[in-house]
């Protein structure tokens, strides 16, 4: 995989043009699809793209330095490229973040962010188009 460090503004432009949502986000997930993902050892999953404005926002209000937030940040974007969703999989991702992020060492995931922040949910589910 590769993974772009850029700012809000370019990740705003991207998520525009991808994903139809004119905001900032955190990460983006890119799959490889065709020939471009190769096979076997030579395989590649994709493209992140992760916003180092929003990640160093997020590692001040969460109390740990921004290396930590990148990490957290890339393994969210991993398990995207490995096919999970946690819009629609009933928690089956959450759970899978969560077992390797204690295997890493890693603190609270951004799905547990927004189910242990009371009030978060409805500011996510608001900013939905």
């Amino acid at each position: 995989m590769t993974v772009l460090l850029t700012t809000d503004a370019a990740i705003r432009g991207m998520n525009r043009k991808f994903r139809n949502k004119n905001k900032a986000t955190d990460v983006l997930s890119f799959p490889a699809e065709g020939p471009a993902a190769g096979t076997g050892r030579d395989r590649v999953a994709g493209d992140l793209a992760i916003s180092v404005t929003t990640a160093m926002r997020q590692a001040r209000e969460e109390r740990h330095p921004l290396w930590m937030e990148i990490k957290v940040l890339i393994l969210h974007g991993l398990l995207h490229l490995a096919g999970y969703d946690h819009e629609t999989d009933k928690g089956r991702m959450a759970r899978r973040e969560r077992a390797l992020r204690a295997e890493l060492r890693l603190p609270q995931g951004l799905i547990e962010r927004v189910e242990s922040h009371p009030g978060m949910k409805a500011l996510v589910k608001a900013k939905k188009p």
